[in-house]
């Protein structure tokens, strides 16, 4: 089957700026058949990390909430708190961070709700049982909305290739117990250089498998359940992920926990890729690097493994951005320039095998 992906680039006209342009894309590649009235409909962006300015402007996100709106849903912009620590750890700084950088209900008329709540801990475990994993854990308001728009910033990943649509779902929608799971094929463990001995991980550990030994915080691992949350109170950075998991096995469980989040949304989501800006690294950074390419367009699909296919086609087109971080000046695949450890095909390649969408795509600009 091939998949519909629409394209717009960045051209405008008196007639026809690119917020006008951009609610045409979405209405072309069937906006209006995926939500329905009364859709509490998530809106899920990578809000950025202040200091990195190459996430998507909360201008399109504007126009997007006023279609959402006129369609009668209830939107809101949502994103699950992050496994390391930074600006995003918890519920509060997360929406901290999401004003700084320009997501303010004044601007963009739709309120933030953190997908897995005020720690990382309000999940829902999704039954899946696929090839690397049996169960997802799900941030609650990804698995209680009636609908979706993923809006995804296109970008290097220094350990999935690409930053696509997949990892917007699959690991932007994870609660952190199951970033854990993605990342790490083991549990935290304690860098006890750095503890002082504080003990919030003991009161807050769900499975009490933390105690204080010589005053420095030691993890039971026979019933550690790897839920990260001593990664998330630890104020000090003494609890720390094993980042063990190779790059190619987590391309494969990001895929797997993207069909999670998806398993009964898929007539109700529709997903939209920002090429612009295109940095080497992730947005998590809280910097970030010129583009790799010159910006490209904007693309709409109800095919999540289409778009991310296509978008990467489009950047491996382009010529590259002489002024950026690419050396190679006519690399026909400009993400394994940038990262030669990391085969990006691998997220796409399982995604398609998985069921989740094709890699075949007809591109239709509008």
């Amino acid at each position: 089957m091939i998949a519909e992906v629409y394209f717009m680039d960045f051209r405008a006209t008196p007639t026809e700026n690119l917020p006008q342009k951009f609610e045409r894309l979405l209405k072309r590649a069937g906006i209006e058949d995926v939500v329905r009235e009364g859709d509490l409909t998530a809106i899920k962006i990578h809000f950025g990390e202040p200091g990195n300015l190459a996430y998507i402007r909360p201008n399109y996100v504007r126009r997007l909430v006023e279609i959402l709106k006129k369609l009668k849903t209830i939107p809101f912009l949502t994103d699950a708190n992050t496994l390391y620590r930074g600006r995003r750890a918890n519920a509060p700084e997360h929406i901290e961070a999401a004003i700084e950088n320009g997501f303010a209900f004044p601007v963009v008329n739709a309120p933030i709700v953190i997908a897995d709540g005020l720690r990382g801990m309000d999940e829902v475990e999704v039954e899946i049982n696929l090839e690397y994993v049996k169960k997802a854990k799900i941030g609650a308001a990804a698995y209680y909305a009636d609908s979706i728009i993923a809006m995804t910033h296109f970008k290097g990943h220094e350990a999935t290739g690409f930053g696509g649509t997949i990892k917007n779902i699959g690991m932007g929608f994870a609660s952190r117990a199951g970033k854990l799971d993605q990342h790490s094929t083991s549990k935290p463990r304690v860098e006890k250089d750095k503890c002082v001995g504080c003990s919030s991980c003991v009161k807050y550990c769900p499975a009490n498998a933390v105690k204080l030994v010589d005053r420095k915080a030691q993890i039971n691992y026979e019933i550690c359940i790897g839920c990260g949350q001593c990664i998330a109170v630890c104020q000090f950075g003494a609890m720390v992920p094993n980042w063990d998991a190779s790059t190619d096995l987590l391309s494969r469980k990001m895929a797997e926990y993207a069909y999670a989040v998806l398993k009964d949304k898929r007539d109700r989501a529709l997903y939209v890729s920002f090429i612009m800006d295109v940095s080497p690294n992730c947005d998590c950074w809280n910097v970030n690097d010129a583009p790799i390419v010159p910006n490209i367009g904007i693309l709409a699909s109800r095919d999540p493994v289409a778009i991310d296919q296509a978008s990467a086609d489009l950047v491996n087109q382009a010529p590259i951005n002489p002024y950026g971080s690419l050396d190679v000046p006519h690399s026909d695949d400009k993400f394994m320039s940038v990262h030669p450890s990391v085969d990006w095909r691998i997220q796409l390649e399982h995604a398609e095998k998985i069921g989740l969408g094709a890699r075949k795509y007809k591109l239709i600009k509008i």
